[in-house]
């Protein structure tokens, strides 16, 4: 063989290897787009966070994370839409988990908790009561003690935070009537227009209370917020109310064994993230924390069985 015909050999069997390591990686999930479902409109809390957790996820898979809003019956939409998905794991959502863990115990919905995997948590939710600074009531007592003597407007996101409101109301004999909404975005302005009394956040609030003008009048989560720790929880002021949450990554059960490992793996990068931990913790004032699938799986189901000991009584 003389010297060109070598060095052609040579050349070929490199582009051989080449095009076969190539052929190897694309065979590794993702092997395409994600997409990240988010059951609330664009704007609230969990928008904020997730898009920028999409970013991150996107720089540690190595794929683009497009994130999709899908709001509807406190998330419940998302989750059915979930449900449906025949999917490997391309397609997930962030978000809480009350539709898991309180609304399918209350009303008809299309899924149920075994319906989903439950990878990761990657922040703790905060809950709470808000209302206007321009309102004449501020605490949580003085929000009742000025129903008592009016009528009043609510404005909601889930079945679960309307549940608890309307049984302090009819506890405390307020003329209560319910505003629903899609999400954070669309409570602020109700609030900050003094279109309704007061209202629940799932931590829009923290936009508008460096500013003054949102108050929060109590947590709904069982323990005060690191951020907030003046403010009282609903339990702290007698209500025995409180929901526990956790801003998650939920797939249809069933994803292949690589996508599930890369997704936990995605979430816990995420999670040690400084623009992640910005976002969250300064921005939407939620603790970031990591909790692995095999505890997430446990926790979700904790969570549902208190809830139906609590709706059974």
């Amino acid at each position: 063989m003389n010297k060109t015909a070598l060095a052609i050999g040579t050349s070929v069997f490199a582009l051989g290897a080449a095009t076969a390591e190539i052929a190897q990686a694309d065979d590794e999930w993702p092997t395409g787009p994600l997409t990240m479902v988010i059951g609330f409109n664009p704007g609230g809390s969990t928008d904020i966070q997730g898009r920028v957790l999409a970013d991150v996820m996107e720089e540690y898979l190595g794929q683009p994370v497009n994130v999709t809003n899908q709001p509807g019956a406190g998330s419940a939409v998302a989750y059915t839409s979930l449900a449906n998905l025949d999917d490997d794991g391309h397609t997930f959502l962030y978000g809480g988990l009350t539709a898991l863990t309180f609304t399918p115990i209350i009303q008809d919905v299309e899924y149920e908790i075994d319906d989903f995997e439950y990878l990761a948590a990657v922040a703790i939710a905060q809950n709470a009561i808000v209302t206007s600074a321009e309102q004449p009531f501020e605490t949580l007592d003085e929000i009742i003690e000025y129903g008592q003597e009016n009528p009043m407007t609510y404005a909601q996101q889930t079945a679960l935070d309307q549940a608890i409101i309307e049984n302090v109301a009819e506890e405390e004999g307020l003329d209560l009537s319910i505003v629903p909404t899609g999400g954070g975005a669309g409570m602020a302005p109700l609030v900050l227009g003094q279109e309704v009394d007061f209202a629940y956040s799932g931590g829009t609030h923290a936009q508008y209370t460096p500013t003054g003008e949102m108050v929060i009048a109590a947590f709904l989560s069982a323990e005060r917020s690191p951020f907030y720790p003046d403010t009282p929880t609903l339990m702290e002021l007698g209500y025995d109310y409180s929901i526990e949450d956790y801003r998650s990554i939920v797939v249809p059960t069933g994803i292949p064994d690589e996508a599930r490992e890369k997704l936990i793996e995605a979430a816990e990068y995420a999670s040690e993230h400084e623009s992640f931990i910005e976002t969250t913790e300064e921005n939407t004032m939620f603790p970031v924390v990591f909790m692995g699938n095999e505890e997430m799986e446990e926790t979700v189901r904790e969570i549902r069985a208190a809830t139906e000991e609590v709706m059974g009584d």
